[in-house]
Formats: C-alpha cells, sequence, structure tokens
C-alpha cells in the first residue's frame, strides 16, 4: 500500500469479524509504532499487547469508548516510561505519533482498528493501571482495539481547502 492511499483510507474500525489475527501481524505493527519519531529520539514508550479474551472483556469497564474490544481479537496499550524521558512533557506527542504509525501499519496489513483515548482521563488510567499493574513509572495513554474489520469503511473526503491558511490567518 502507498503512503498517501493509507493515509487517505485508513477509518476507524469498531466492528470486527469473529477471527483472531496472527501475533505476527501485531508484532509488525508495534514495530511500525517503534519508528515514530519522538522529541530528543527519547522513543518512551511501552507495549502491551493483549489477546487474552477476559482480560480484553474487562476493559469496557472503567474505559467506556472501548465496548468494541469484546468483538475484537486483539488490543494493544501504548505506555508512556518517565524512565525514558529526555525531553521533559513531550510524551504526550510522542506517543501520538507512535499510536498513529501503529494505527497506518495495522490497515496496510489489512486490519481493523480503533485508537481509544486513555490519557489524560484519570479513571480511564487508573484501570489501565491496574488491570495490567502497571510500575508508578508507566503511565497509559492510548488503547487500539485490534481484529478484522466486518465490512470495509466507506470512502469519505475529509479534504477543507477552506481550512488552510497561508503565511497569515
Amino acid at each position: 500500500m502507498e503512503t498517501m492511499q493509507a493515509l487517505y483510507t485508513r477509518r476507524s474500525v469498531r466492528k470486527f469479524q469473529n477471527k483472531s489475527v496472527p501475533m505476527e501481524l501485531i508484532e509488525e505493527a508495534v514495530k511500525a509504532a517503534m519508528f515514530a519519531p519522538s522529541a530528543k529520539n527519547q522513543q518512551p514508550w511501552e507495549f502491551i499487547i493483549i489477546d487474552k479474551r477476559e482480560i480484553l472483556d474487562e476493559i469496557p469497564a472503567f474505559s467506556p469508548y472501548a465496548g468494541m474490544v469484546k468483538e475484537a481479537s486483539a488490543g494493544v496499550l501504548i505506555c508512556f516510561n518517565k524512565k525514558y524521558e529526555t525531553a521533559e512533557g513531550f510524551f504526550p506527542q510522542d506517543l501520538g505519533a507512535a499510536t498513529q504509525n501503529l494505527l497506518l501499519a495495522l490497515h496496510e496489513e489489512g486490519l481493523g482498528a480503533v485508537w481509544t483515548g486513555v490519557y489524560p482521563r484519570e479513571d480511564r488510567m487508573t484501570g489501565f493501571i491496574k488491570l495490567f499493574n502497571l510500575p508508578e513509572n508507566v503511565i497509559p495513554y492510548s488503547f487500539t482495539v485490534v481484529g478484522y474489520p466486518e465490512k470495509e469503511s466507506e470512502k469519505t473526503d475529509r479534504f477543507k481547502k477552506e481550512r488552510i491558511h497561508y503565511n497569515k490567518w
């Protein structure tokens, strides 16, 4: 898949087939996430791949917009590890870029995914911290639900020329 095609065709997927995703595909997407840019190349991320049904089914109890995980076959939790921080305060941008790389790589593999927000919502963060027994220096940032899409996403055009400004507002 060409880069521009991936960017124009990736959509959030919330309905999934009852079909497991090979771990190699998820690992390859996580590898792509690790190639995201980060401030001062700090790479402050950690990844938890979840494919155990009993764990996935617990997540909507504290992450209300992740209900579709009950139909999906996997999820990826991206966390910020404070011990890798060398550019203070930039981890949201770093982990946002990693999450986007993850989404694009999953799309490339023919998988569907949706980014569900975790950080900075305290209730969601606390839920993930408890469920995964995260150390004090690790902050959950995003949770991506992964599976084979139930159907192909509709094509949409999101381009809005009126939102482009040149040289000044």
